[in-house]
């Protein structure tokens, strides 16, 4: 094998970004809160920098864009009719659209965050182990077996490993018995009741104990479903449950309603808060009830202007100052000026994005999700002269506020196709048009994936059967026969 070495010329291009470049996307593609914090960043880092709090919004040209209104401006109330998917997980599917209550825009979003954030609850583990620090009457080796199990609970307040595992690996001191013994004592002496089950099916058997003990409740009939129709139950076989059972089906409904409303399958998450991120727009579109126009309007108008402080662009000018200052300061100096010009960049691409979104999807905006149009980020982006990336980055993680709520500004791009009458639907529409369909069936004779189908057809609107069983899915929208009412 021989090497040999030799020169040669290659003439190829590549793209190297510059750091102005990368910084300026970056910038572009924070969502409001995330810009603030990154400002606050800069201001810390960058002494040069200074920042000029806004009393007063900024002037209309420079953070909002008012629009001419459409010839049509009906709104059709909104609604939700929730039904129930699975009685074990108590899920439920939205056949309608869902409506955001809007703000008024006229408080300061990052502020009213935090004086509407919760203060952070204690763990599941730790209720837990506090409530069974107080349990009295029991062993120390019950005691340490216990705190031993309550270490395994999930968030639904299950402990799913077998003993074999729990037990492979545990403390000195405390043996199998032990582990055994101290199961039923935790699942009777801790609350809420279910807490410490195995399984789904002992969970709920543990609440029917404590509702008839502590109420004194009738639970024979929940209590014969639940140990030998637990799946016919999940899979809403009503009518088969009551040939095996000689039970009516009044009987079974009934047992079913009492279940729903008084056991919970994940009593674990009774005992802690989950609390849903806040979401703040970054830009809220209003509609001018006089004139009919729509303004758009950036929420950045509470955040701090920056400016380059005079005092050290002067000394960075002095020959008088020493070489070692002058460049540190010019570094900076340079440094600011670029994210200042990153974030006014941002907000003139914003302002100009949103503009082309309002003017496409006006009928979404007044009549309703069935109104979404096809809106693809390719045409956007030739629409402003800009790349597609550049689009997408100004879409990430932005939501705006319009007349009919809060929406991610993500949903607002999407594709489609045309109905039968040639007019362009987009797939959020079509799927629309599919929960109001299943919204207004019969639900003792609901419609299956087939008969959606023709109804659909019957719209103008021709999809595939297993399409409309994917929409169906993404809505969580379960299949037909557990939709049936009996």
């Amino acid at each position: 094998m021989r090497l040999d070495t030799n020169q040669h010329m290659r003439l190829d291009q590549r793209m190297k970004l510059a750091p102005r470049m990368i910084q300026s996307m970056e910038i572009l593609q924070l969502p409001a809160l995330a810009l603030e914090e990154r400002i606050d960043q800069e201001l810390a880092s960058n002494p040069v920098l200074e920042r000029q709090d806004s009393a007063t919004s900024p002037t209309p040209d420079h953070s909002t864009e008012t629009l001419p209104a459409n010839a049509a401006s009906t709104t059709t109330a909104e609604a939700d009719s929730d039904g129930l998917s699975r009685f074990l997980e108590e899920q439920t599917y939205s056949v309608g659209p869902r409506p955001r209550s809007s703000g008024s825009g006229d408080r300061d979003p990052k502020m009213e965050a935090m004086a509407n954030a919760e203060a952070r609850s204690d763990s599941l583990q730790e209720q837990l182990h506090q409530q069974w620090g107080l349990v009295d009457g029991i062993s120390e080796s019950i005691r340490l077996a216990g705190d031993v199990l309550i270490d395994y609970l999930d968030d639904d307040g299950y402990i799913r490993q077998s003993v074999d595992s729990i037990c492979h690996d545990l403390p000195p001191g405390i043996r199998r018995p032990d582990i055994e013994a101290a199961f039923p004592v935790l699942q009777q002496r801790l609350e809420p009741a279910g807490i410490c089950a195995r399984n789904l099916q002992e969970c709920l058997l543990l609440q029917l104990d404590a509702r008839q003990r502590d109420l004194g409740l009738d639970v024979t009939i929940p209590r014969l479903l639940i140990q030998h129709h637990l799946h016919d139950l999940e899979m809403n076989r009503l009518p088969q449950i009551a040939r095996k059972t000689g039970l009516t089906l009044d009987q079974i409904n009934a047992a079913r309603q009492f279940m729903a409303k008084q056991l919970n399958p994940r009593p674990g998450r009774s005992l802690v808060n989950e609390t849903v991120p806040a979401v703040t727009p970054d830009a809220i579109i209003e509609r001018d009830e006089t004139t009919g126009a729509y303004r758009i309007r950036l929420t950045d108008e509470r955040m701090p202007r920056l400016y380059v402080n005079d005092l050290y662009h002067k000394m960075a000018a002095n020959r008088e100052v020493d070489e070692a200052t002058r460049q540190f300061l010019a570094n900076n100096i340079r440094n600011a000026r670029w994210i200042i010009e990153a974030i006014e960049q941002r907000r003139s691409t914003l302002l100009r994005l949103l503009r082309v979104v309002v003017e496409a999807q006006k009928d979404f905006i007044e009549m309703g999700p069935e109104f979404l149009k096809p809106l693809p980020m390719t045409q956007v982006a030739d629409q402003l002269g800009v790349h597609v990336g550049t689009v997408s980055r100004a879409v990430s993680e932005k939501y705006i506020q319009t007349p009919r709520g809060i929406f991610p500004l993500r949903q607002f791009f999407t594709g489609g196709m045309d109905n039968d009458s040639g007019e362009a639907m987009s797939w959020g529409a079509m799927k629309a048009v599919l929960t109001e369909i299943i919204a207004a069936e019969d639900k003792k004779n609901p419609l299956s994936d087939d008969a959606i189908v023709e109804e659909l057809k019957r719209r103008g609107i021709t999809l595939a059967r297993r399409t409309v069983a994917k929409y169906r899915k993404t809505e969580k929208i379960p299949p037909a026969r557990r939709r049936r009412e009996f």
